[in-house]
C-alpha cells in the first residue's frame, strides 16, 4: 500500500512549484508601479487608440512584475495602459492571482469600471497572461463585461485548464490532495483541466458575441499543457502559435509575457487590426 499521507505533501509541493514558473525571479511591491510608466489616470485615449488597455496578470504574478516589458511597449505606442492586482489571499503579499477565479472576475469588473470612468472611454481592451487571459472570459460571460470590452488578448491563457504535463492526473491517487489544493490555492484548483469552474465557463461555447478574441501560444509552454488547450473556438477568434511566425522563438510560459517582443507585436496587431503588420523574427527589433 502506498504511504498516502507521506506522499501527499510532496505532490502538493510539486504542483505549487510548477505554478511558481509564472513568477519573475525578483518581485517588486505591486503598489509601486513605475511612475513614468502606466496607470496614469489622467491619460485620455487618442483617436488612433481610442480604448484604454487593461493588463491582467497571471497566477502568482502581480500588476507590476508581469508587465515590465509589455506595459512600456504599449505605452510607447500611444496607449493608455492600466494594470491591477487581484486574487489576493490573506497574509500572502506580492504573489497574487490565487483566489477563486469567479471572485477575481468581480475584481476585474470593478477595475474596468474605474478605468472607463477615468478615461471617459466607452469600452476597453483586455490583455491577460495565463489565468489573466482566461479569467476575463468569466467577466465577459457572466458579469456583463461583453458590453464594456472590445477585445480580449490571451497570452498563454489557461482557457481549458492544464494537466501540468500529466501531473494533475495523479491527484485522484492521493486522497485529500484535491481538497487541499482547493482550500489553500483556489485559483490553481480552478485551472486544472475539467474543474467545475472551467466546465461552467466553457459550457455553451468559448466566446460571447461582440468581443474579438486573440490567443497567443507557444509550443514550449510547460505550465498550461497541452498548449493546444489554450486555443478558443468561435467565429471571432484568432489563435496564434508563435513558432509559426518565428521558428526561432523559444519562449516558454513566463517569457512569452515578460520579454517576447514577437508576442508583443502580435498583441499590438490584435489591439489595432486596421494597422496590423506582419509579425516575423524581425519583430524583435520593432
Amino acid at each position: 500500500m502506498l504511504p498516502w499521507k507521506r506522499l501527499l505533501r510532496p505532490l502538493t509541493a510539486l504542483l505549487l512549484t510548477a505554478a511558481v514558473a509564472l513568477v519573475p525571479a525578483t518581485a517588486a511591491p505591486a503598489s509601486t508601479a513605475p511612475s513614468a510608466g502606466w496607470n496614469d489616470y489622467s491619460c485620455k485615449p487618442s483617436a488612433a487608440h481610442p480604448r484604454p488597455v487593461v493588463l491582467v496578470h497571471g497566477t502568482l504574478g502581480n500588476s507590476v512584475d508581469n508587465w515590465l516589458g509589455l506595459a512600456p511597449y504599449l505605452k510607447d505606442r500611444g496607449y493608455c495602459v492600466f494594470s491591477f492586482d487581484y486574487g489576493q489571499l490573506p497574509g500572502v503579499p506580492v504573489f497574487y492571482g490565487l483566489g477563486p477565479v469567479d471572485k477575481s472576475a468581480e475584481q476585474l469588473s470593478a477595475f474596468v469600471d474605474k478605468v472607463l470612468t477615468a478615461t471617459g472611454a466607452g469600452k476597453t481592451d483586455i490583455v491577460g497572461h495565463s489565468q489573466g487571459g482566461m479569467m476575463p472570459r468569466y467577466y465577459l460571460k457572466f458579469l456583463g463585461g461583453a458590453a464594456k470590452v472590445n477585445a480580449l488578448v490571451g497570452i498563454a491563457p489557461s482557457n481549458h485548464g492544464t494537466d501540468l504535463n500529466g501531473l494533475t492526473n495523479l491527484l485522484p491517487y492521493f486522497p485529500g490532495a484535491a481538497d487541499l489544493l482547493s482550500t489553500a490555492t483556489p485559483a490553481l484548483a480552478d485551472q486544472i483541466t475539467g474543474s467545475a469552474l472551467l466546465t461552467k465557463l466553457n459550457a455553451g461555447g468559448d466566446t460571447v458575441p461582440g468581443v474579438h478574441y486573440t490567443v497567443l501560444a507557444s509550443k514550449y509552454d510547460e505550465v498550461v499543457t497541452p498548449y493546444q488547450s489554450q486555443y478558443l473556438s468561435g467565429s471571432d477568434v484568432h489563435n496564434v502559435l508563435l513558432q509559426n511566425l518565428c521558428s526561432l522563438d523559444l519562449s516558454e510560459h513566463l517569457a512569452i509575457a515578460l520579454l517576447d517582443r514577437i508576442a508583443f507585436h502580435e498583441v499590438a496587431n490584435a489591439l489595432d487590426p486596421a494597422h496590423a503588420t506582419a509579425t516575423t523574427c524581425a519583430s524583435v527589433f520593432s
